[in-house]
């Protein structure tokens, strides 16, 4: 599965989350059908996959996440204890920043 950043594409939507929101960066990537916003805050990370046509499979969800968990600081979160809310068309991990 291949991410990409399309950040510039949805500038709206990154503003609303760091104006109304503790976030301190925003990005979004598509993976096919899959939008995938990742957020640092000061307390957490957080990614939220979106699919409007279908359910998002395990697998996806799998690969989204390992993805990110290489992409962060190394000491700063731990793999093992995170949040996870799962909906068919929306999966949203919370991990918490030590």
């Amino acid at each position: 599965m291949k991410l990409i950043n399309v950040t510039n594409s949805h500038s709206r939507l990154v503003m609303q989350q760091l104006e109304s929101t503790d976030a301190e960066m925003v990005k979004v990537y598509t993976a096919g059908d899959i939008t995938v916003v990742y957020t640092v805050a000061p307390t957490h990370y957080e990614i939220l996959l979106v699919n409007e046509k279908r359910a998002i499979m395990k697998n996806e969800v799998r690969d989204i996440k390992n993805y990110f968990f290489k992409k962060m600081p190394t000491g700063t979160f731990d793999p093992e204890h995170f949040t996870i809310i799962e909906e068919p068309n929306l999966v949203e991990l919370s991990i918490p920043i030590l």
